[in-house]
């Protein structure tokens, strides 16, 4: 017998927003879990749309973007990344926005090659990754916020980076995955 994978299991029997500013929310909610056993489940909920750029020249170089990312402590090389508002800015201008604010590449062609959800067990985080090939060399302009280091190196190597464990941001991971696969026809 098949089950039914549009059912939810759960039971919401109350929620209460816990916090909340212009980035995330973070609910409780009172539940009954799948066996009818009572428990709370947190939720955080994602205002924007998280946005990765894997640019690729014409030599196969790649971009990445390194910063210290402060939930974690420590420094992290990742692709160029951000996010747009859900609802009122096009992924792709999101996109087009960050790979000129972190790098100050352009790029002449755009394509979407993965959309994914980062932490589906606590999380609604939903992020689409672009390919940006035709590059153009313009000056970064980061947001204040940020201090990054960018590093033009092969994609082989980013890709061997990521099989070291030496980049483990999951959008990075991902793409250089994914791209890797394109590159190799699947």
């Amino acid at each position: 017998m098949q089950a039914d994978q549009h059912k939810n299991p759960w039971t919401k029997l109350s929620d209460e927003v816990k916090y909340d500013n212009n980035w995330i929310r973070v609910t409780e909610h009172q539940v009954l879990n799948p066996k009818g056993g009572p428990g709370i489940y947190g939720v955080v909920h994602f205002k924007n749309v998280a946005v990765g750029v894997i640019a690729l020249d014409d030599l196969g170089f790649t971009y990445l973007v390194g910063q210290h990312r402060f939930p974690l402590d420590q420094f992290s090389w990742e692709i160029p990344e951000g996010g747009g508002k859900v609802g009122q800015e096009d992924t792709l201008e999101t996109a087009k926005r960050e790979l000129l604010e972190e790098t100050g590449l352009v790029a002449g062609q755009w394509e979407p090659i993965l959309e994914m959800h980062l932490s589906n067990s606590v999380s609604d985080e939903y992020a689409i990754i672009y390919l940006a090939r035709h590059l153009q060399q313009l000056e970064p302009c980061p947001e204040d916020t940020e201090e990054l280091h960018v590093m033009k190196i092969s994609f082989d190597l980013a890709y061997e980076m990521v099989q070291k464990g030496e980049i483990t941001d999951s959008m990075s991971v991902a793409a250089i995955m994914k791209l890797r696969l394109m590159q190799l026809g699947h």
